[in-house]
């Protein structure tokens, strides 16, 4: 079987644009855009199952952390959760003075009055209203022409204006995105525009947002580029309004057409952090702002502890982030070839710090990820790594997530070329054992325990020998782990948490893996808890964690002491 004879069942659906003295060829990324984040709207949509509140705090907490000032919160009009999430971060305060936060609403008179509605008391806020002018849109979805593409827009300007004057006490910026403009003739997205800022008043002191989205993803980067430069220069009140752009992946090209988009005089960039969102996704923010980083571009964003970033967004998206993911991927600094190795140990015996980062095969310094080198400079190859992950699995039950598979893996490595010989999985369990289980016992060690329930909260009491001194020490949270922690009273959070069965029957044994960080130190290890009793094996980990990250001197031994006493 063939694919069908594209001429006769596609064509091409954006309008060539007539741009012979184009200046973006010639132009430079040297500042960064403004970001606008829409993990929480577009992202979030596009996911099996949408946030809970919980989970899209936790994720705008991130957001602001990486140090976004537009965040995309949701669509209030059309969720419940949404409207409800709005009103949640304006009445209690959560919204830092610097930062706006932005809703999505369609271009319908109803809908404008209930997104107001949830926003009422914001200190400022961005309204984003839009609707679709292509001509596929125009004819098959909206049933109106040209004219009355237009009227839609107008109305909604209008009524977005007529509402945000009943509430002065708000800051409002207004954007307006033509949906799927880079399907759409660019007389009529500019005319269309034109309208809206005019109703609007945009002015330099009354700044307009007009987003121009790639909603489908239609044509290679440098024509997108085009007909963003081309409306730079054609828009009336250029002076009063801040270009915003909005990448989809249709063709896998969003990075570059977003970044070819600020060469052509973009101001602002909208997309999800590593590209979540509707089909192949929204742009990914973090590889443009790194790719922006590794030219000597300060991108405003703070990825320095990319590890926990990763981990934040796949709890609260379920989606798991590629191996292979530019930047953020657990392999991506990772060299199997062993040339690939030699170039780039000998590179590292080159290297200098504070000189300019010039390393074979590593574009960025991983440290500056929150990554360390161990993973890069490792002697194993991928069939070693996945054999070793197949004989715990085939042998144990035992399925290890990959960055504990990369990091144990060395460890293997480093057994195999002591003593030169083969190894059984019986040897690779007991092995593992020594480095992730037994460690439970060489700093803290736990005698006993007691887990009980108080008012909906879990607490745990538990009696710990350290350093040689018995310690009684108590916590509380909302499940073991979290009391486990707030007993130990130390400087660290908990990045990733597994468990699973390990065997069955009478002697059924459970596996408890967990990863803890250093606070303020980028810094985590792995450890590991066998037990028949679950519970037991969570606090078994943590401990033999804290242990091991003790013996690689992250955590001190004064910590250690003044948390106990």
């Amino acid at each position: 079987m063939m694919l069908a004879d594209p001429s006769k069942k596609y064509r091409r659906m954006y309008q060539r644009v007539d741009l012979p003295d184009r200046q973006w060829p010639n132009n430079e990324i040297t500042k960064a855009p403004i970001w606008m984040s829409t993990d929480l709207r577009d992202g979030n949509q596009a996911i099996f199952e949408p946030m809970d509140m919980e989970q899209k705090f936790k994720m705008f907490q991130m957001l602001v952390k990486i140090g976004f000032k537009n965040i995309e919160i949701g669509f209030p009009s059309a969720s419940q959760i949404d409207f409800d999430f709005t009103r949640k971060l304006i009445e209690e305060n959560h919204i830092p003075d610097d930062v706006y936060i932005e809703v999505l609403v369609q271009a319908r008179d109803h809908l404008i009055q209930r997104t107001f509605e949830s926003l009422a008391g914001a200190k400022r806020a961005i309204v984003h209203i839009y609707n679709s002018n292509a001509p596929t849109f125009r004819q098959k979805v909206l049933n109106v022409d040209v004219a009355g593409a237009k009227q839609l827009a107008v109305n909604a300007a209008s009524k977005v204006k007529e509402y945000a004057a009943q509430y002065p006490e708000t800051e409002w910026v207004f954007q307006y995105s033509p949906e799927c403009f880079s399907a759409t003739e660019l007389e009529v997205a500019k005319d269309v525009c034109d309208a809206v800022t005019e109703i609007w008043e945009a002015s330099p002191s009354n700044k307009v947002i007009l987003n121009l989205p790639a909603t489908v993803e239609v044509s290679t980067p440098n024509v997108y580029a085009d007909q963003v430069e081309w409306m730079h220069r054609n828009i009336a009140r250029r002076d009063g309004v801040i270009i915003s752009v909005h990448c989809h992946n249709d063709r896998g090209c969003g990075i570059a057409a977003s970044e070819l988009a600020i060469m052509a005089g973009a101001d602002r960039v909208e997309g999800c952090v590593f590209g979540n969102g509707e089909r192949t996704g929204n742009v990914d923010v973090a590889a443009i702002a790194l790719n922006m980083y590794s030219q000597g571009v300060a991108p405003n964003l703070d990825f320095s502890n990319i590890n926990e970033i990763i981990a934040t967004i796949e709890e609260c998206t379920g989606l798991p982030v590629h191996p292979r993911h530019p930047y953020a991927g657990d392999l991506v600094f990772t060299a199997f070839s062993g040339s690939h190795q030699d170039a780039i140990k000998k590179g590292f015996e080159f290297q200098k710090n504070e000189e300019i980062w010039d390393m074979p095969y590593l574009p960025i310094d991983p440290k500056d990820l929150g990554r360390d080198y161990d993973a890069v400079i490792r002697v194993n190859s991928q069939s070693g790594k996945g054999g070793i992950a197949y004989l715990l699995e085939a042998n144990y039950n035992v399925v290890l997530p990959r960055r504990i598979q990369i990091e144990f893996s060395q460890t293997v490595q480093k057994r195999t070329d002591e003593e030169g010989t083969e190894i059984t999985a019986q040897e690779i369990w007991k092995l593992f054992k020594e480095t992730y289980v037994d460690t439970k016992d060489t700093h803290y060690s736990t005698k006993n325990y007691r887990l009980y329930d108080n008012n909906g909260k879990q607490v745990v009491e538990l009696e710990v020998e350290v350093n040689g001194e018995t310690q009684q020490l108590r916590g509380e949270g909302n499940g073991p782990i979290s009391a486990m922690l707030d007993a130990l009273q130390l400087p660290i959070d908990v990045l990733s948490y597994e468990e699973r069965g390990i065997s069955s029957g009478a002697n059924a044994k459970a596996l408890a893996l967990v990863e803890l960080q250093v606070k303020g130190t980028g810094k985590s290890a792995f450890g590991a808890g066998i037990h028949d009793n679950i519970v037991t094996s969570s606090i078994e980990a943590i401990i033999a964690c804290t242990n091991r990250l003790i013996d690689q001197g992250v955590l001190s031994t004064d910590q250690v002491i003044a948390a106990a006493v």
